[in-house]
């Protein structure tokens, strides 16, 4: 695990704003950043690194934060923010959409969309940091979340967000375990999200993503069933064939391709774990017959090959310090 920290109270006060911005811009991303009397302000932030996934605290008075389109430009990766605020509400516009997050709910932030965000009182907020990748891998198109306001008393997305500020005040020490609780807090957001996301939708299309969302927890379910097809599919899930391909057609994606990335992203997390099992038989686990088609694919997936991958974590290069 990485741990980070960072304070003003030992800054200058004409090199507060200067330091601050910098401290921004390593955590999350460049920023302009607009302060009430940047020679009085104070702030404190803490990080750490979970797998994949970077939380912080972020304590400050008064701000405003802008994403302007010379920030965006500049960036290389496309990444998201998910805020939490504890002690105020938060004003967030994006998309030509204005919202009010008070406490007890959360927000997701698109970093490669311009966007204002402030608090005009003393804040105490718990934000994460994903990549778009990551994010896909669990959920559709999740830019459709951006800019909404969740739930983050009850349900899932009160699990999500009491978990994500466990794992921060309980970190793990070892690489391995913080990939693994990484992971899990990527699948809250997603379920979370997923949940709450049709309550403003029209009924048919409340319909068609409810049988999506099945037909997906089904694939998910029978990854390891060699048989998986888009006729077992549709036949578990009690709708036509045609229709399961509609679905998905609508998610920019076949199904048969859905099954075959599913696979290679639960191989991937088996390969991430301590002592994984040799390559074929995870291959063979999750429904390659053909190793070196496997290794073909997972390399098109994720850059390496599985052989290169595990020695990857095994030398420590994947893993947090």
């Amino acid at each position: 695990m990485t741990a980070t920290a960072h304070s003003t109270a030992t800054t200058p006060p004409a090199q507060r704003a200067a330091h601050w911005d910098a401290v921004i811009a390593e955590t999350y991303f460049p920023l302009h950043l607009t302060f009430r009397d940047a020679a009085t302000f104070n702030g404190h932030l803490e990080r750490r690194v979970i797998g994949q996934v970077s939380i912080s605290r972020l304590q400050t008075e008064a701000m405003q934060y802008e994403r302007r389109p010379r920030h965006i430009s500049e960036a290389s990766d496309e990444e998201y923010l998910i805020t939490i605020p504890r002690r105020s509400p938060v004003e967030f516009r994006q998309l030509g959409r204005d919202v009010r997050c008070e406490p007890g709910g959360f927000l997701l932030e698109r970093g490669d969309e311009p966007y204002k965000f402030s608090y005009s009182a003393a804040n105490d907020l718990c934000v994460l940091k994903i990549s778009k990748a990551m994010l896909c891998e669990k959920l559709r198109q999740p830019d459709r979340f951006c800019a909404k306001i969740f739930d983050g008393n009850t349900g899932v997305g009160g699990l999500f967000t009491m978990f994500a500020q466990q794992i921060f005040t309980q970190a793990p020490q070892d690489g391995n375990s913080a990939q693994v609780l990484g992971r899990q807090l990527i699948e809250l957001l997603a379920l979370s999200l997923d949940g709450q996301s049709d309550a403003d939708d029209g009924v048919r299309s409340s319909v068609r993503a409810a049988h999506l969302r099945r037909a997906e927890a089904m694939i998910r379910a029978s990854l390891a069933n060699p048989g998986l097809s888009p006729e077992m599919v549709s036949e578990a899930c009690g709708i036509s064939k045609r229709y399961l391909h509609e679905l998905f057609s609508g998610a920019n994606v076949t199904v048969s391709q859905y099954i075959r990335e599913q696979r290679l992203i639960a191989a991937r997390d088996i390969l991430e774990l301590p002592n994984p099992a040799p390559i074929a038989e995870i291959a063979y686990r999750f429904g390659f017959s053909d190793q070196a088609q496997f290794s073909r694919l997972f390399k098109a997936m994720f850059g390496k090959t599985p052989s290169g991958y595990r020695a990857r974590q095994d030398s420590g290069f994947g893993k947090l310090s």
